[in-house]
């Protein structure tokens, strides 16, 4: 076939797939069958392998995945993605009403939805195509998972009809769950961990590396808000935006009421507590949203989420079952938590033979002795906890349950902090438990991301006396790894009450990416190597503020509690960690073998204390010749700081093109001196 017939047979193939997927995935309306659906696509696919120049990425084709994604690469967000408040009393939505009303007045509606539980995506769509989706990460930035949302066959590849220039949509990619259900069973009969509720499978799914298993899993996606650049929507209403959406070819769930009270809010509430179980799909709530967008600009944000919307979420399920006893677990930081075992009970959809017990004060609090029948909840966790004991069923002659006085790993004498509820067992350099966590949380992906080396192998590499410590990886040969296996049994981390037998073993691929990944592991920079250290208390924000504030290990290192506290959210309790950390002689020789090893121990781009811009914060909106990213971090390493919200205490609001009306008008209510990029690069001559 010559090219042109080829080009304009997969245009036409194309169109009719993608009208296809709407009608089945969208509408649930199909118009031809799944056999000669297939011939379609097979035909499509046969097409473009023989004319590969003519694949585009809105092609059906691309919905059956292949392709593989080693990093999910983060890239900032244009418009944040606020989390929402929370409410769960029908006094909390009244105060919320009212002050709503105290804000704009009487005058408002709003618009009631269904709050799914999955995983929050934004969808970038520029010219009718989709060009990006990111999870929502922190908020500020998030993960590019767009190889993987490109298989969710109800999220469009080409809108159609007139549809916006360039916007966003957000959503929730879910698990339907009669596929959650074949999930599990297909992964019990292969002996690997199940996963504890549709919400954590589609978590995991959404990372995987392979697109085609993404694929095959049949994840599927609700969408429920747009977001334009300068609020610049041509729509007065959410409500009306949500049905313009619904034409371009978007998944817009039917489920959604206009509320002028209380009342009428409460009546969809009460009406889904009950019809929720029905669904082919979990909710956990409700949300409640202001309708008019310009109602919504007038309420503005708090720091964390948007002050004209609400959740209403749903009370926790509850079944009561019989302890058959307790179980004691230390975990890396050195941390005892006892976990009940349970009479196996029906809970949520799931069967639950675990719950958390939290520590000491609440064992005795709870006043739990054994065979004791208990109330159990599961309100979103992964590991349900008991909520109260029901004294008239007990046995007069049961012994109480008391929390342990020694480690059950390793026996040392457990001790307390003042002030903390949790023991510790104080052994952290002889613990087996706590050094294996130690390692796992070293390569974990946030820190040192050392690819190959999960699944039990540390516990084997550990076993078989390779490695002591972090450090010990460094001197891993291909000779020590290549055929180690073994078989291990380990309690599944979604459903403790399961033991999953695996086989563990180094094969050489395996044995060569671990060596590849370790060695690629020495550019990591230091801040994230300062996260994969361990230190108490000091998570990812932590290491990099303190790595932005000293610039090298050793700064921090023999840095005073007083400049320690000095650094923005650095409190005491850090502080006092990171000092009692360097204090132990053991970590400081670790720290010299990870140094000879050739980690990076010093901040690489190094931020300015006394630049020009030194005192000065700033807000950046708009668009720019470079990334936002580039000009914070220039901002930065001339000394500033990057505020996200304008206030008294901004110095400048940097503009780029296309920036938001309602910042400018700020900006010029407060006073703050507007400058361009022009006039950022004039300041730091």
């Amino acid at each position: 076939m010559e090219i042109e017939r080829a080009r304009k047979r997969i245009a036409q193939l194309s169109e009719q797939l993608n009208q296809h997927n709407y009608q089945y995935y969208v509408l649930a309306q199909p118009l031809i069958s799944d056999y000669e659906y297939d011939m379609m696509m097979e035909e499509l696919i046969k097409l473009e392998k023989q004319f590969p120049e003519l694949i585009l990425s809105s092609s059906p084709s691309q919905r059956v995945g292949g392709e593989i994604t080693k990093n999910f690469q983060s890239f900032p967000h244009r418009y944040p993605m606020l989390s929402l408040g929370n409410s769960y009393s029908r006094a909390e939505i009244a105060d919320f009403i009212n002050r709503i009303k105290k804000s704009i007045g009487n005058k408002v509606e709003f618009v009631c939805e269904l709050k799914y539980d999955g995983v929050a995506v934004s969808l970038h769509y520029k010219n009718g195509l989709l060009k990006q989706a990111l999870t929502r990460g922190d908020g500020t930035k998030g993960d590019d998972i767009t190889t993987n949302v490109k298989t969710i066959r109800s999220i469009p590849l080409q809108l159609t009809g007139n549809y916006l220039e360039d916007f966003e949509i957000r959503g929730e990619i879910y698990y339907p769950r009669k596929s959650f259900e074949k999930l599990n069973a297909s992964r019990a009969e292969e002996g690997q961990a199940l996963f504890a509720n549709p919400r954590n499978a589609a978590a995991g799914t959404i990372k995987l590396q392979d697109s085609a298993e993404v694929a095959r899993r049949n994840l599927d996606c609700w969408l429920y808000y747009l977001v334009a650049e300068n609020d610049d929507l041509p729509f007065e209403t959410h409500y009306e935006s949500l049905q313009k959406a619904k034409k371009w070819g978007f998944r817009i769930s039917n489920d959604i009421a206009l509320c002028v009270n209380e009342n009428e809010i409460f009546e969809f509430i009460n009406n889904w507590e009950k019809a929720r179980h029905k669904l082919p799909f979990d909710i956990d709530g409700i949300v409640v949203k202001v309708n008019s967008f310009a109602q919504q600009r007038q309420l503005g944000f708090t720091a964390k989420s948007p002050r004209w919307a609400i959740a209403y979420k749903y009370k926790a399920e509850e079944a009561k079952t019989r302890l058959l006893g307790v179980d004691f677990q230390v975990g890396r930081t050195g941390a005892v938590t006892p976990v009940a075992n349970l009479k196996p009970v029906l809970l949520a959809g799931t069967t639950v033979k675990r719950a958390t017990l939290h520590n000491a004060d609440f064992i005795a609090q709870l006043d739990l002795h054994e065979n004791d029948l208990v109330t159990i909840e599961k309100g979103g966790e992964i590991i349900p906890k008991i909520t109260a004991v029901d004294l008239s069923e007990r046995d007069a002659n049961s012994k109480t349950i008391s929390f342990l006085t020694h480690c059950p790993e390793c026996g040392t004498k457990l001790t307390r902090q003042e002030g903390e509820a949790a023991w510790y067992c104080p052994n952290s350099d002889g613990c087996p438990p706590q050094i294996k966590g130690k390692i796992e949380h070293f390569i974990s992906r946030k820190a040192m991301n050392i690819e190959s080396l999960g699944e039990g192998k540390i516990a084997l590499l550990f076993d078989q006396g390779l490695i002591k410590n972090a450090a010990d990886l460094y001197s891993l040969k291909y000779d020590d790894l290549f055929g180690l296996e073994k078989i291990i049994e380990t309690a599944d981390e979604n459903n403790p009450g399961n033991i999953i037998t695996r086989k563990v073993s180094f094969k050489e691929k395996t044995s060569e990416n671990i060596l590849k990944s370790l060695d690629e592991s020495r550019n990591v920079p230091f801040h994230r190597v300062l996260f994969a250290l361990g230190i108490r208390f000091v998570g990812e924000t932590v290491a990099k503020k303190l790595a932005d504030a000293f610039l090298s290990i050793d700064g921090i290192k023999n840095a005073s509690f007083e400049q320690l506290i000095a650094v923005d959210e650095i409190g005491e309790k850090i502080a006092a960690s990171v000092q009692q950390y360097f204090s132990d002689p053991n970590h400081l020789i670790l720290i010299q073998k990870l140094k000879d090893a050739g980690l990076q121990f010093e901040q690489e781009n190094k931020i300015s204390a006394d630049g020009p811009l030194k005192g000065k914060s700033f807000v950046i909106s708009g668009v720019f010749s470079v990334s936002r990213e580039t000009i914070k971090k220039l901002i930065e390493s001339n000394g500033g700081k990057n505020i996200s919200s304008l206030s008294n205490k901004t110095d400048y609001l940097v503009a780029g093109d296309n920036m938001g009306p309602a910042k400018k008008q700020k900006a010029e209510k407060l006073g703050i001196p507007i400058i361009s990029e022009e006039d950022l690069h004039k300041l730091l001559e």
